[in-house]
């Protein structure tokens, strides 16, 4: 079985995609092998991109299928490390079976009230319907200021939700990016790469321990197999 991390929110355009798809070139880099199951069947953003990446061949080459619910996406996911979910970009009746399969579910969100407040509402939902508050996080995205991003993290906090250290600032550097098939940490420019990549590290760093128990796991079974043989 896979680590799961779904990508989750209230309402579109806050980051969902493009941070699953930097997540996923960020594990495959350090060799985890990643599918992104692609859930959102009405924009398919990230299968959208995969398309553009893949006729220019980029590396890391990265898998994305489209899925109509998550037991087709897990289907066949054993054969990866780890599983990129992302979801509907509305929460819908979907979105709590999504998170009870989910290591860790992360919801990104602008830093302005009106994403704020619906995005907290989500997640006590959640946790009213017994998914464990310690699975669930916020990613602060299209962020203008440090006095922005401060504020937001503070409502979170005050929530009780756990905030993801960093936040995605709006560039047109990173939309331009995503357009040619890259990610955000792949862009021209060092400084914005240098941002997105720390929210994406300490992301990847919180999952790294179940990623190397199920790569032990996976070896066990492999050697145990020789063995039998």
């Amino acid at each position: 079985m896979p680590v799961i991390v779904a990508f989750v929110s209230q309402k579109g355009g806050v980051g969902k995609s493009t941070l699953a798809r930097a997540l996923a070139i960020l594990a495959a880099e350090s060799r985890v092998s990643v599918l992104i199951a692609d859930l959102d069947a009405q924009q398919n953003t990230v299968l959208r991109w995969h398309e553009v990446r893949t006729s220019h061949k980029m590396k890391p080459a990265i898998v994305v299928r489209a899925f109509d619910n998550i037991d087709e996406g897990l289907h066949d996911a054993d054969d990866y490390q780890l599983v990129i979910i992302d979801a509907s970009g509305r929460a819908n009746s979907a979105t709590l079976d999504i998170t009870r399969h989910s290591h860790l579910v992360v919801q990104p969100t602008g830093p302005g009230l009106d994403d704020l407040h619906p995005g907290v509402l989500l997640f006590h939902e959640l946790v009213g319907q017994g998914i464990p508050s310690s699975r669930l996080i916020f990613a602060l995205c299209r962020t203008a200021t440090k006095e922005e991003e401060f504020a937001a993290r503070t409502y979170l906090h005050k929530a009780n939700y756990a905030v993801l250290p960093g936040s995605i600032p709006e560039r047109a550097t990173y939309r331009a990016a995503q357009n040619g098939g890259h990610a955000i940490i792949e862009t021209d420019d060092a400084a914005l790469n240098a941002r997105a990549e720390e929210l994406l590290t300490a992301l990847l760093d919180r999952l790294s321990g179940e990623i190397a128990q199920m790569k032990t796991q996976a070896t066990t079974k492999l050697v145990r197999g020789r063995i039998k043989t």
